[in-house]
């Protein structure tokens, strides 16, 4: 795979709405466009957390990852599940709901599955060079500030104010559905 082959593969990727990007998204919206940028290096280590290991023992891994699928989408759908519940619930006590958080988006983001991917597919498919780690950082990083833009132009947005309920519900049921995607993925795989 050419590095030009490789970016096409991880824009289509990364750009997919998943967990993270929706927390991109409605960082975006809680906190304003260029607030939400701060979250990026946090997105990249997170990423690079996984995909770095997974890309150097690419070969040996494949072989096992047969058995490990279920059990990584398991956790996964967990833990967007969670998410979703948590964007959906309101604090009983100050009637605010949780913000994104850094600690929130770079465990989501160990946790997403597109990870897996780059480091046992795409990267390796590449070579894994230098080369194709740069342009892994800069595609995360252009997606990432995307989808905060977009959550900035969200109806209703309101820079240092949590987002209006409809949207944050619509991002709720969005991620309940892509846990369920990531468990009949992890099965059916």
């Amino acid at each position: 795979m050419t590095i030009g082959e490789l970016s096409l593969a991880l824009v289509v990727l990364l750009l997919t709405p998943g967990p993270t990007n929706t927390l991109m998204l409605i960082a975006g919206a809680e906190r304003g466009w260029r607030r939400a940028l701060v979250l990026i290096p946090v997105e990249v280590a997170a990423y690079l957390a996984v995909i770095v290991p997974l890309a150097a023992m690419a070969e040996e891994l494949a072989g096992r990852m047969g058995m490990l699928r279920p059990v990584v989408a398991g956790i996964a759908a967990l833990w967007v599940l969670y998410l979703a519940w948590s964007m959906w619930r309101v604090d009983v006590i100050t009637g605010q709901r949780e913000g994104v958080t850094a600690r929130r988006l770079a465990l989501t983001t160990v946790l997403n599955p597109k990870g897996v991917i780059m480091g046992l597919v795409l990267l390796p498919a590449a070579g894994a060079t230098l080369a194709g780690f740069a342009v892994l950082v800069v595609i995360i990083c252009v997606v990432a500030g995307f989808w905060a833009a977009l959550g900035r132009s969200i109806p209703g947005a309101v820079t240092g104010a949590a987002i209006p309920a409809l949207w944050r519900r619509v991002a709720a049921v969005w991620l309940a559905g892509l846990s369920i995607m990531i468990v009949a993925g992890g099965l059916g795989a």
